[in-house]
């Protein structure tokens, strides 16, 4: 039987002792390695993988007592401790960080400084580094990697933080350290022995014999490997249903799981059902015991090899040698080579610990990293071998290391001489595709495996890697390992050369779409890596020049040769061009031409080379047949026209794909720039006649240009293509080597015509320009200098607008734009006919020029224009003529230098185009014509073309346009500007004749009359009391917005109702997170949660939105997005106008309009005295007691007459009470979260809270926004307007308790004070109720209204008052005790102190009954109707005037002292005030404060560094979390892991969702700090994206931080999200996401 850990220890002797026992043992031993490897055989089974689990803790004290310290002793030689001390005294701390990132860790790269961009901080050197000042990006690690700090290979400045900078620059070499002989020769030993002893384990299979002295017993284990294949619920599956265990212990830990433990046999047939119930089988293995112990004791022993080396570099450098030494057997690899060569067969928390113990010992030395490089090299290509054959992420695979090794300078041109690591990399890659070659010896990838191919690509990366810092000093054998690599690249190209041909189908479509998406994924891995070998081949003029010659003799050695046919003569205008017939119509023709575009990127280089280089490489180019040359890019460019022409439909969307990706952005500077560049090569060293001649014929257009072929539209199409191919060639100048321009120059042209197009966000500018192998675009070097900047509002983004002095370079035929960019580019006449702008060529490229004067270009714009002059509709089109001028306005008046042939040609085209000025078929390009024609007299002579400024269009207008058409224009803007001050002329006449028409309208009209009405309004401008205002007797007609018919709001008519969404709501709560166990009666004063009423202000018919809902549900149910947004089981729709989303609807009632007779009512109120008024009112209540609780009597139950709005001596209709019963269910069922009972006692008393609880959002809204009271209500407050009728249902017993609990007062501090805006909402609203009888029909009169608002106003104001005083804090202790000369002379204390500093009681009194009466005035104004005065705001005078409350509130108490002061001494003598007073209860102070958003950091890095030290509670593993913050309260949760799933409900949910259900009562608002987005959740199934409100400089946003650049707060966006917040807006919002996104299956909210 195992031991148990506590039976380990040896009894009798205690630690240090059996410490020095084995110790003394060890190094007394003959062979002491041999007696350490005992020792840790004999120990590890009696610790790990026992019968009984031991506790996790427990386990790794015993491991750290009973192995570890006995190890620590042998290598120290004494106590560890001790040992230890005299080890740091004479080390010194490294200087380089090495801190191992995990996945989604925020690492930082400065633009500025970094050599490359896989050089990164972590936060911690980010945050203490001059770097933070440049221009930096963040983005998440994908893991794997550590930080650069320290290192000076990865920095042009700075390379250390202020923690890791030893003071000076020093070398990164680190000196050797000495350690003693004796200890180092012990570390050495116990190196070997330990590494070696966790190396033979780590690799072991389940196919290796156990040695004899590990069996101990015949027990093993059925252990299940994860990968990335199985999804994470497919092997909980699996688990459950193999071995029978629930779902938390179906948990993977670190890779693998041991899931049986018992016999062979048992664990053989937990074997076998794994693999039977999965198709795609899972990992299995059978271990023994013994192994899975030994191999726990390994993973830890990884943990404590990086404690050790940690303590000094000595010991480091120890490790470094033994994991590096060559084993003494011969077969046998170094130790840290056998792992690696493991790699892709060890499970993920093994490969973790491998990579982690590489990166803090061989990556933190220098000669050792060199030697570690040697070595990955060696097994480079079996490593990648093994990759694409494993199953797990690149991150966690050893072949990720590369970039550690192969992006450092000096480390990567070693590699290249010693290893040639470009060979190796290069052969890797043919190798893993050679089952790809067709055969021809070309690639052809139909029916390849995606994802390896996928893990191929990746190789592509480390020749990027090694290509990233090119050279700055050559050595021969630099040059000769290069040019090796570089033959073997050529032969990666070879194989692409020419390959997945295409051929047009002809009669029927293609059945089966080719691929293509791999050609293209390598052309785009290639894309930075041409250039790269370009720049190299570049830095040095011998490896440039015989660089050029292999790609030449690679080139003619493809055996797709360009001429497979004899060749034929062809005649035009007295020129024979000799070449073999080929049509891309009807050949086969490839896309993919990359060794002839690396010959073009090759040529482009060579006119930098010195006169000895150049005059070789022009004899070169003078033995090359540049006919040949020019024949594959021009079959490409030919190819894409007919594309464009739809010549090529039938070959589907693959071809179509391919010619997309041929001018994008992202393949198109390898590709189709390239073509150009060609291009322009040959026509600048062929005959410039023979050039066009060889156009026409690959564009099968030389019969219709020689001879009189009948038109076809393709032909039109093909005509246009070609003339925009020649305006590119001689046009397009914008290239390094073929002009005199920087690369900056070219920047700056791309971004004015891209911002020709449109204004554009800086993020769609970098999108829109190439990347260079940094990944920079140089944009931010030039936009200055073209473009202005806009900034952004509440929402959108920065745009940059082009400068108006930039149009002049706007060329409309740029070779970079797309049909649709073209079609959207307007920059005005005047820019669209600006001059192709040329300039200075170099000598090689000088040939280019004599395009523009050869007899064949004449020949073609003398046809051209001759079809549209004479008028022939099929042989021409628009487009035709829009290119002519553009292609020949320099050949016109080039004729003075040519010959007769030559100058005949050229007048009759000028002739041409001046009688097209005529034809009223060109009316549409009538002015381009003419301006072209008005321009060409002055650019006769050639010299004008080497001009080395561009030649404006604008500029020469101004010397050639005629006085005449000045004039002209001059005369038509007067003649404009008359007729417009005519018509304002008769506008005015036509006024002038109206008033006299109506004048007597006016005259009846007394002057005084409205200063009348607004004194009489003034006087009764009193919502409560006798001296009430009228209510305005306006008849109220409104439009149906389903039905657009009209109709009066009356109370006997058809119901008008309101879209009205109710939801609960914690907006103005005072103690966020409080969780509610059942509703209180009347909302408690922390207004923990309520329930809140919005209305987007549409009315409709009653009976058009019951036909409207049942059409929703009806459309809805076929709908399956439809069910993501609207819950129809809640009621939930859109509003058919707006579309907000809305569960309700709301009944419209008129006013009632009121007159009051002041003098009775001056009389009663001599009589009706407030203590009348309380007497009348608790008799009638005692009555009503006595008649409700009699025998038989139910208290509860509603009569229906009541509910459905029957009241005696009021009368609504029908559909009215139908929908006040609709509306108060659904207030009812959602803010109780009940089922809808309109039966239910408490529906009126939650019609009562809704009501009191949009007043107060209301208020609280308007006051933080500052705006005013009334004449400031958005459309969904509109719902205040009739929430007022909400409450109207007579129930006696709710009247009955609520007056009960008032007059008594039941407290008014603490948990149960009542909130006094609800409290006066529902008396208001229920003292009707206590004058109805059975039999008799009785309501209140007018005047008795009046007195019973008026009354319950002062006493509910007097006892707010109270609640005020007694919940301000610092006053209770001074108010406080028995009278005496101490408490007097605190009281005097008291007021002088509150008089030097402002703040007395009275202040804080009225400030903290302020937004009660606020409340107050617009419950009243709702409910009267009476219209506040013009100066009501926020001031206490004003707002107590409307009131018909004294200016001063104290002086109620001085108007009713006899009243009040009894009720005073029971309201501050109940228990729960006497609690509150002494601290014991937690009170409310007011005014209550105004909740907000959590403050925000400015910066964002100040985020992703607090989510970078967050730790999930509930997790102990190293796995990526997805810290998320709440915006309600602050808290940063762990979103998205199934570490913090909880139960709601029943049901698992998320660790958001979870906490939006007690933060926000469902609602919720949260940052994915590491995603930078906003999560909108407005239910546990409903949620949606929006964007954080952190911008960067150039006003956008960056989600996923996929750009990378620096964040700030943009306060005006952190604004309106907290004014979506507090309008109740985020389940709005939500609903309007999720309507713009159509998904076919809902994301998991739930689980977030």
């Amino acid at each position: 039987t195992p031991k148990r850990l506590s039976t380990v220890s040896l009894p009798g002797i205690n630690s240090f002792t059996a410490n020095g026992i084995w110790r003394k043992r060890w190094r007394d031993a003959a062979d002491c390695g041999a007696e350490m490897l005992r020792f840790v055989v004999e120990q590890v089974p009696q610790i790990y993988c026992l019968e009984v689990e031991s506790n996790s803790q427990e386990e790794e004290e015993v491991v750290q007592s009973h192995l570890l310290q006995p190890l620590e002793c042998f290598l120290f030689g004494e106590d560890p401790q001790a040992g230890l001390e005299k080890l740091q005294q004479g080390s010194a701390s490294s200087q380089l960080c090495g801190r191992v990132f995990k996945e989604g860790e925020t690492v930082y790269s400065c633009r500025d400084c970094a050599i490359d961009p896989t050089c990164v901080l972590c936060m911690d050197c980010f945050q203490d580094s001059v770097h933070k000042g440049h221009r930096y990006k963040m983005h998440a690690s994908s893991g794997g990697g550590f930080c650069d700090c320290g290192d000076l290979e990865a920095w042009k400045t700075g390379p250390c933080c202020s923690k890791h900078d030893p003071g000076a620059p020093t070398a990164m070499e680190t000196d050797e350290c000495v350690l003693e002989p004796g200890l180092r020769e012990r570390a050495q030993k116990l190196f070997q022995v330990l590494l070696r002893y966790a190396t033979d384990l780590l690799v072991w299979e389940e196919s290796y014999e156990l040695a004899a002295e590990l069996v101990k017993e015949d027990t093993y284990y059925c252990v299940l490997y994860n990968d990335e294949h199985h999804s994470y619920d497919h092997v909980i599956y699996t688990l459950q249903r193999s071995v029978q265990c629930d779902h938390s212990e179906a948990h993977t830990h670190t890779g693998r799981r041991a899931v049986k433990r018992g016999k062979l046999r048992s664990c053989q047939q937990a074997k076998d059902l794994i693999r039977h119930i999965s198709l795609q089988p899972l990992r299995v293995e059978i271990l023994h015991s013994a192994v899975m112990a030994h191999q726990s004791f390994a993973m830890r022993l990884g943990t404590w090899f990086q404690q050790i080396i940690g303590y000094s570099v000595g010991f480091r450098q120890v490790f470094c040698q033994v994991a590096l030494e060559p084993s003494s057997e011969g077969d046998q690899p170094s130790l840290i080579s056998r792992l690696m060569l493991h790699d892709s067969r060890l499970y993920k928390g093994a490969r973790k610990f491998i990579h982690e113990l590489i990166f803090c010992s061989l990556l933190m030395e220098t000669e050792y990293k060199r030697r570690f490089a040697i070595e990955f090299t060696k097994h480079y290509k079996q490593l990648q071998k093994d990759y694409t054959l494993d199953d797990h992420e690149r991150s966690i695979s050893i072949t990720a290391l590369s970039v550690q090794i192969f992006t450092v300078p000096t480390l990567a041109r070693q590699l290249i001489e010693e290893g040639n690591v470009i060979k190796v990399i290069v052969d890797t890659v043919m190798e893993l595709l050679s089952e790809h070659l067709d055969a021809n010896h070309r690639f052809h990838f139909q029916g390849y495996n995606s994802d390896k191919f996928f893990r191929i690509q990746v190789i592509f990366h480390d020749l990027r890697y090694i290509l990233i810092s090119k050279p700055s000093l050559w050595t021969e054998e630099l040059r000769t390992q290069f040019l090796e690599g570089f033959r073997v690249f050529l032969g990666l190209l070879h194989c692409m050369q020419g390959m997945e041909e295409v051929k047009r189908q002809f009669g029927q479509h293609i059945e089966v779409e080719p691929e293509w998406e791999a050609g293209f994924s390598i052309q785009r891995q290639l894309r930075h890596i041409l250039v790269m070998f370009q720049d190299w081949c570049s830095s040095d003029e011998t490896v440039l020049l015989l660089s050029f010659r292999e790609c030449h003799r690679s080139l003619m050695r493809c055996n797709n040769q360009p001429f497979q046919s004899e060749a034929t003569d062809y005649y035009m205008c007295k020129h024979i061009l000799h070449v073999s017939p080929y049509k891309v119509s009807q050949e086969p023709v490839s896309i993919h031409l990359p060794i002839s575009r690396a010959l073009a990127g090759e040529e482009n280089h060579t006119v930098h080379l010195s006169a000895p280089m150049d005059s070789n490489v022009y004899v070169l180019q003078e033995s090359c047949d540049f006919t040949w040359f020019a024949e594959h890019p021009l079959r490409c460019v030919v190819l894409a026209a007919q594309v464009s022409a739809e010549m090529w439909r039938r070959n589907g969307l693959s071809l179509v794909s391919q010619v997309y990706y041929y001018h994008d952005v992202k393949c198109r500077d390898e590709m189709y720039d390239k073509d150009v560049i060609m291009l322009q090569i040959a026509a600048s060293k062929m005959d410039p006649n023979h050039f066009i001649m060889l156009i026409l014929q690959r564009f099968e257009l030389f019969d219709v240009f020689n001879g009189s072929l009948a038109s076809k539209d393709q032909w039109n199409r093909l005509t246009e293509e070609m003339l925009y191919l020649l305006i590119i060639i001689v046009g397009e100048r914008y290239v390094p080597g073929i002009s005199h321009v920087t690369k900056e120059d070219v920047t700056m042209r791309e971004v004015i015509h891209l911002l020709c197009i449109q204004p554009m966000a800086h993020s769609s500018l970098v999108k829109g320009l190439p990347e260079n192998e940094s990944h920079e675009t140089g944009l931010e070097t030039v936009i200055p200098k073209v473009a202005t900047f806009k900034k952004p509002g509440v929402s959108g983004h920065g745009l940059y607008e082009v400068k108006k002095e930039c149009l002049p370079e706007f060329n409309p035929f740029f070779f970079h734009y797309s049909k649709s960019q073209h079609s959207k580019v307007d920059v005005g006449t005047e820019a669209a006919y600006t001059f192709i702008f040329v300039f200075p060529i170099f000598p090689l490229a000088a040939g280019i020029l004599h395009l523009l004067c050869c007899d064949i270009l004449i020949h073609i714009l003398r046809r051209v224009l001759q079809r549209a002059v004479e008028d022939r509709a099929t042989y021409w089109t628009e487009a035709m003529i829009q290119r002519v001028p553009f292609a020949c306005i320099s050949p016109i008046f080039c004729f003075s230098t040519r010959s007769a042939i030559g100058s005949e040609h050229s007048k009759s085209v000028f002739h041409l185009l001046s009688k097209m000025t005529a034809l009223p078929s060109l009316e549409a390009q009538k002015d381009m014509i003419k301006t072209w024609v008005i321009f060409t007299p002055l650019s006769c002579n050639i010299s004008a073309l080497k001009n080395p400024h561009p030649l404006s269009m604008s500029d020469c207008l101004t010397q050639i346009v005629p006085d005449k058409d000045k004039a002209e224009r001059k005369r038509k803007a007067e003649a404009a500007k008359l007729h417009r001050q005519k018509i304002m002329a008769q506008m005015s006449a036509m006024q002038k004749n109206f008033i006299e028409s109506h004048k007597m309208l006016y005259d009846n009209m007394p002057e005084s009359s409205q200063g009348d009405c607004a004194m009489e309004l003034g006087e009764l401008c009193v919502a409560v009391g006798p001296q009430r205002g009228s209510t305005p007797a306006e008849r109220e007609v409104l439009t149906c917005i389903l039905c657009q018919e009209e109709q009066e709001v009356q109370a006997r008519s058809p119901a008008m109702v309101l879209t009205a969404c109710v939801q609960r709501s914690t907006v103005l709560t005072q103690c966020r997170g409080k969780t509610l166990t059942m509703y209180p009666l009347f909302m408690p004063p922390d207004l923990a949660v309520g329930t809140h009423t919005g209305s987007c202000g549409h009315v409709m018919h009653a009976t058009c939105w019951q036909k409207y809902f049942e059409a929703v549900q009806n459309t809805t149910r076929n709908r399956l997005h439809a069910e993501l947004i609207i819950d129809l089981e809640n009621g939930e729709y859109m509003c058919p106008l707006c579309k907000s989303l809305c569960n309700t609807v709301v009944p419209l009632i008129p006013l009632e309009p009121l007159t009051l007779n002041y003098e009775n009512a001056e009389l009663v109120g001599q009589l009706l005295t407030l203590p009348r008024w309380i007497q009348i009112l608790s008799a009638r209540i005692k009555g009503l007691k006595s008649v409700t609780q009699g025998p038989g009597k139910d208290s509860c139950v509603i009569s229906q007459s009541h509910l459905r709005g029957e009241s005696p001596g009021r009368k609504y209709s029908d559909s009215i009470a139908e929908m006040l019963v609709v509306c108060a269910t659904t207030v009812h069922r959602v803010g109780l979260q009940t089922g809808p009972n309109e039966l239910c006692p408490t529906v009126p008393i939650m019609s009562w809270n809704t009501c009191a609880f949009t007043i107060q959002a209301i208020e609280n809204l308007l006051q933080e926004e500052d705006k005013t009271l009334f004449g400031s209500l958005q459309n969904r407050q509109v719902v205040l307007r009739v929430g007022s009728h909400l409450g109207r249902l007579p129930l006696v017993k709710e009247v009955n308790v609520l007056f009960d609990a008032y007059s008594r007062s039941s407290t008014c501090s603490g948990d149960n004070q009542p909130f006094f805006v609800c409290c006066q909402v529902g008396l208001v609203l229920a003292i009707p109720a206590l004058y109805q009888e059975e039999a008799v029909d009785l309501q209140p009169s007018a005047v008795s209204s009046a007195y019973n608002h008026l009354y319950i106003l002062h006493l509910v104001t007097m006892a707010h008052v109270v609640q005020v005083l007694l919940s301000s804090t610092d006053d209770t202790a001074v108010f406080g005790g028995e009278e005496g000369q101490a408490e007097r002379a605190a009281v005097e204390l008291y007021a002088a102190v509150s008089q030097c500093t402002g703040g007395s009681v009275a202040d804080r009194v009225r400030r903290g009954v302020t937004p009660f009466l606020r409340c107050a005035a617009l419950f009243f104004n709702c409910l009267t109707g009476v219209p506040p005065p013009e100066e009501l705001s926020s001031q206490l005078e004003a707002l107590c005037s409307y009131l018909a409350l004294p200016c001063d509130v104290f002086q109620l108490f001085q108007e009713h002292r006899g009243t009040v002061f009894p009720l005073l001494q029971r309201w501050c003598g109940h228990p729960a005030v006497t609690k509150a007073l002494k601290g014991e209860m937690q009170t409310i102070s007011y005014p209550r404060k105004r909740n907000r958003l959590i403050e925000l950091p400015e910066d964002y890095s100040a985020l992703l560094n607090q989510a970078s030290h967050f730790q999930c509670p509930n997790s102990t593993d190293d796995e990526r979390k997805h810290p998320t913050l709440c915006l309600f309260c602050g808290t940063i949760l762990c979103s998205q892991s199934t570490c913090c799933h909880s139960q709601l409900d029943g049901e698992e949910v998320g660790a958001c969702t979870a906490h939006a259900a007690t933060c926000g009562a469902g609602v919720g608002m949260f940052l994915r700090i590491r995603e930078c987005e906003m999560v909108l959740m407005a239910s546990k199934t409903r949620g949606s994206t929006y964007p954080a409100p952190y911008l960067d400089d150039y006003g956008e946003t960056d989600p996923q931080l996929g750009r990378g650049n620096p964040l700030h707060l943009c306060p005006e966006r952190y604004r309106k999200l907290h004014q979506l917040w507090q309008q109740h807006c985020i389940l709005e919002e939500i609903a309007r996401s999720l309507e713009v996104v159509n998904v076919m299956f809902a994301f998991e909210w739930q689980m977030l």
